[in-house]
């Protein structure tokens, strides 16, 4: 497993849960020091306690050589990042990196299977940088796209919807299925095109009915309709379903925002104007606006004001920040003139040099003491337990952006808060 991340540490870990004899490569001598003390480098909910499991029963190696991991392997997985390119494309620098050392260090035939989110066509450039670098061994190059959300990986991995398998080979796509027969959900085989695409695809739509769901909210304000009530209303038609239909800060994280940038700049690769992907793009930017703006209309000039932010990862259950609303929303209210404070579970650590003017705090209610108002960025169980009484109490002004919805208008306001939340009056 090349890539000791979210999606290859998660995969290593469940892979040698199955039983399997599992290495894990990752070029930085730090995050393997880590692992080998029983550490790993960020929060993700029951993989410390597999991670031990494996690791104790011999099953979990971890190393910074390609020599030490490659030979005798039956499958290489590649998942490194592929972070954002100059032009919304994926940079594909550490998935050629990883094939060409996987090559130099192949002692037999090899399955290389690709779980980065790659473009169309990166399974081909593998499949070339191999061959350039070692025409002595053959290898098959396979593309078997994750689906794992950050707070709940290890129930995604273990209990898929689907396990997507493409490539060229068919013998190749058939020892990949093996590894994933303990497990549930329909396995698809498909060309590795189309594999590649089902990743971008699946990760654009749900992006896309986020944003949908908030552009929808903006016109329930203005109407005098409730969301919630909508959206619990549309989820109940079959064809659409429940899920991924609330209104609130918008997407974040590693994929969504990356991801549908890559579909974007791959369209316009080909000649195509994707539109409606440009549209995600936008009405997701300018939530994180719009309770800035919601924060001066309950309060007026934002100079000299304390605002406090409820949660700093993108979503519940990860210490991720990437692409996190929070902080935009910070260095908005900052450039406003405000003083901000932030209490997260999880996420202050990785939050500190992204945000250094912010002033971080033990709890929710230290974050509320003399502030003159907070928001609510992320939907963490802690902050649907706060005693919003003592919370108001603490505040100078009695004042709460609810950025998920996570709380009654109705009883906020009988608490005495002036309140606000998306698509809800």
């Amino acid at each position: 497993m090349v890539g000791a991340g979210y999606v290859g540490l998660t995969t290593a870990a469940c892979l040698s849960d199955l039983g399997n004899d599992v290495w894990v490569v990752d070029i930085d001598q730090a995050k393997v020091d880590w692992l080998r003390a029983g550490r790993i480098p960020f929060y993700e909910p029951g993989l410390q306690e597999v991670v031990d499991r494996n690791t104790r029963a011999g099953r979990m190696h971890f190393t910074t050589s390609y020599a030490e991991a490659i030979p005798g392997s039956e499958f290489a997985f590649i998942a490194v990042s592929t972070p954002e390119g100059d032009g919304g494309e994926a940079d594909l620098s550490s998935v050629r990196s990883a094939a060409a050392a996987i090559a130099e260090h192949m002692s037999d035939r090899l399955i290389i299977v690709n779980k980065s989110t790659v473009p169309i066509g990166t399974g081909d450039l593998v499949s070339t940088t191999v061959k350039e670098r070692n025409g002595r061994h053959p290898a098959a190059v396979v593309s078997n796209p994750e689906f794992l959300r950050e707070g709940s990986a290890l129930k995604d991995f273990m209990e898929p919807d689907r396990i997507v398998i493409g490539a060229h080979d068919e013998a190749a796509a058939a020892q990949v299925a093996k590894l994933y027969e303990p497990l549930p959900g329909r396995l698809m085989v498909t060309d590795i095109y189309s594999a590649e695409m089902i990743k971008y695809a699946s990760n654009a739509f749900l992006a896309t009915r986020i944003s949908f769901m908030n552009e929808v909210a903006r016109i329930a304000e203005r109407v005098n309709a409730d969301i919630k009530v909508v959206s619990e209303g549309m989820g109940l038609d079959h064809r659409i379903g429940p899920h991924f239909l609330e209104a609130g800060l918008g997407y974040g994280g590693s994929c969504f925002p990356k991801d549908v940038k890559a579909l974007t700049a791959i369209g316009e690769h080909y000649g195509y104007h994707p539109e409606l992907l440009r549209a995600v793009m936008d009405i997701n930017r300018d939530q994180r606006k719009l309770v800035v703006d919601k924060v001066r209309e309950c309060l007026g000039d934002l100079a000299g004001r304390v605002i406090g932010l409820l949660g700093l990862s993108f979503k519940p259950n990860t210490d991720d920040m990437r692409e996190a609303p929070s902080v935009d929303i910070a260095r908005q209210l900052i450039a406003g003139g405000a003083s901000v404070a932030a209490y997260d579970p999880a996420a202050m650590e990785r939050a500190r040099p992204l945000l250094p003017e912010v002033r971080f705090e033990k709890d929710p209610y230290a974050l509320a003491d003399g502030a003159h108002g907070l928001i609510l960025v992320t939907e963490w169980n802690e902050f649907k337990q706060l005693d919003l009484a003592r919370i108001k109490g603490l505040l100078r002004e009695p004042v709460l952006v609810d950025g998920r919805n996570l709380y009654d208008p109705a009883d906020m306001r009988r608490l005495g808060f002036v309140y606000r939340a998306v698509g809800r009056n």
